[in-house]
């Protein structure tokens, strides 16, 4: 369950304040995936920071019952670090231990198919690869919750239908938020949708309703 307290989410601008969210007052079910929607620049993003707790309200609070991945898709890694590294760092952030580590960097190093390049630093790799890597460390962790910001279109078919399995896999024991574009995809993932307009959530009680609410803007 994820519960909104008077939250207000906003950024200074020389023509005064940039509301995202302005005095959000709700509750977001613990047992639905939910699909997030919103014109471009319409807070979409900014909402998935504050989930994860790496930005803040200007005011009011958000309380989540459970543990909450990072915004999948938005990538916070080190360019001039290795893949391997990288991957080691995220796993010493969540306090693996040795035997973890190795388990978590073979899972990665197999499931992105990256090979040789795993031991190369990220700035050398193409964006499909970075984009693969960054796959493959997300679903190397169990979260309550998983943000997902445009990820899941990855590498070719093959690789799409692979993450598609560990999506479903993973969805029968956690919750997905999805921002995406892909209006198929969000058919297929989600449950609910919320459509984030003028500073206010409005939520959907369907997925087909906020893909309606979403087309009529």
């Amino acid at each position: 369950m994820i519960t909104f307290n008077n939250v207000t989410k906003y950024y200074p601008t020389p023509q005064g304040r940039h509301y995202i969210l302005k005095d959000i007052n709700l509750t977001l079910p613990g047992d639905k995936n939910i699909g997030v929607f919103g014109a471009n620049g319409s807070g979409k993003s900014t909402l998935m920071r504050l989930l994860a707790g790496v930005d803040f309200p200007n005011r009011g609070s958000i309380k989540i019952e459970g543990n909450v991945s990072w915004p999948l898709g938005l990538s916070g890694y080190q360019g001039s670090m290795t893949g391997r590294e990288n991957a080691e760092f995220i796993c010493r952030i969540y306090g693996k231990d040795k035997s973890e580590i190795r388990e978590k960097l073979d899972y990665i190093k197999s499931f992105s198919e990256l090979g040789d390049f795993f031991e190369m630093p990220l700035k050398s790799y193409s964006s499909g690869m970075r984009s693969k890597f960054s796959f493959a460390v997300s679903m190397a962790f169990d979260f309550d919750y998983y943000l997902i910001d445009e990820l899941t279109a990855v590498g070719d078919k093959r690789f799409k239908e692979k993450c598609k399995k560990t999506f479903d896999a993973k969805k029968g024991i956690a919750n997905f938020l999805f921002v995406s574009h892909n209006i198929n995809e969000l058919k297929r993932q989600c449950d609910i949708g919320i459509f984030i307009k003028d500073g206010s959530i409005h939520v959907h009680d369907t997925i087909d309703d906020a893909i309606d609410a979403y087309n009529s803007m």
